[in-house]
């Protein structure tokens, strides 16, 4: 079992960390709004917080029935789930996997699996934490946030937030290498739920570009874009809170059309989020 915190009453809303980082710090901003209105359960990856790591490596299948176990055992029936970069990719598999338990599907600085560019900074992240370099906390400031984030901020400033996001989790090494194996692109088309995808157009870590594939592979996703970096909950709060606040209302509204398996298809109507452009595709000029 995996360990979980509850905050607040409500809708249930299952929310996942990246690597290194609790539920709890990764989502920090937006917990008080969140809990307002839904029961929001933290759950920590394997490594991270409370929760231990298994005997060997980490598989993603066997990780997202520990999320829905730890979601069943705080309580909850059925759920939204919400995950940030590694987490998103468990996400993906918990919506895939039991796609009568989700209600929906929400990601922010996702991928389904690490393209090059994100592939040479986890090994750059693996290297440097397995030396115990004294330069790995300016690395991973320079990952977690936005060039227009560090520019207004100190490096020690930077240093001190990035050490809050990422802390020391013992797990760090395994989640690393759990991420670098990782590949959900397979499942995408399994997501039944309504699901929203987030980039952040500043992200230096996980390029907008795994979020277009996250949102191409996944039926009747939709593809929104917020400013800042990887860290967007702890840059752009506000913005954040309106977009995942937006879509838990969205999907928790009654639809008729909506059927028992909560595989309802988005309704009618407008684009959720119109005023922040999605990000370039690749192919666009």
């Amino acid at each position: 079992m995996l360990a979980y915190d509850i905050q607040g009453s409500g809708p249930g809303l299952v929310l996942l960390p990246g690597i290194g980082g609790t539920a709890a710090g990764t989502w920090e901003t937006l917990l008080d709004d969140l809990a307002a209105e839904h029961t929001v359960v933290l759950v920590d990856l394997p490594g991270s917080g409370r929760s231990p790591l298994p005997a060997g490596p980490l598989e993603v299948g066997a990780v997202a029935d520990q999320v829905v176990l730890t979601a069943h055992q705080a309580g909850l029936s059925d759920f939204v789930v919400a995950g940030a970069s590694l987490g998103a990719a468990v996400a993906v598999k918990v919506a895939a996997r039991h796609p009568g338990l989700v209600r929906g599907l929400f990601t922010l600085s996702g991928f389904a699996r690490p393209r090059t560019t994100l592939w040479l900074s986890l090994e750059m992240w693996a290297s440097l934490h397995a030396r115990h370099d004294d330069e790995l906390s300016d690395f991973l400031a320079s990952l977690c946030f936005s060039e227009d984030y560090l520019a207004a901020h100190t490096p020690e400033a930077a240093r001190h937030r990035t050490a809050r996001l990422v802390g020391s989790a013992p797990g760090t090494a395994q989640q690393i290498a759990f991420a670098l194996g990782i590949d959900v692109r397979r499942d995408l088309s399994a997501v039944a739920a309504p699901t929203l995808v987030v980039a952040a157009t500043g992200d230096q870590f996980v390029a907008p570009e795994h979020s277009v594939q996250l949102a191409d592979g996944i039926p009747g996703a939709r593809l929104a874009a917020v400013m800042g970096g990887h860290a967007a909950a702890f840059e752009e709060p506000v913005r954040m809170l309106e977009i995942l606040s937006g879509f838990l209302r969205d999907v928790h509204r009654p639809h008729p059309e909506a059927s028992c398996t909560h595989a309802a298809k988005w309704p009618a109507g407008p684009r959720l989020l119109p005023a922040v452009p999605a990000p370039r595709r690749p192919h666009q000029r």
